[in-house]
């Protein structure tokens, strides 16, 4: 079993930022990947970014050059540096954790960026 948790969400200005941060515990292995999604309210759970093991990355459209993803190997930790924010990222967001054929989210961290 893997358990997720996120911190870092919070209430901040338009343009302003935040660093959102998920560890990981339990079995992990070297074959996973990592990734941030969003949810705002009355909308569909998106895909944000993502990372493996390697540190190959992703981002959405509606998040590259303001977003960047992160991980530390050795701490089983993944980050999201987000920059520049917009209302429009008004969201939940959730670590998920993918390896060997299995999701595992957490229980998400919200994010509320004000005009």
């Amino acid at each position: 079993q893997v358990q997720l948790v996120e911190s870092g969400g919070g209430l901040v200005q338009a343009g302003g930022s935040l660093r959102l941060s998920c560890v990981a515990s339990g079995s992990i292995f070297s074959d996973n990947v990592m990734g941030w999604y969003r949810q705002a309210p009355g909308k569909q759970r998106e895909l944000v970014a993502t990372i493996n093991y390697y540190h190959g990355t992703t981002h959405a459209d509606s998040v590259k050059g303001r977003f960047t993803i992160s991980r530390d190997n050795a701490r089983n930790m993944m980050n999201l540096q987000m920059n520049s924010l917009k209302p429009e990222d008004t969201a939940v967001y959730y670590c998920k954790l993918f390896q060997r054929g299995v999701d595992y989210w957490g229980k998400g961290t919200l994010v509320t960026v004000s005009s």
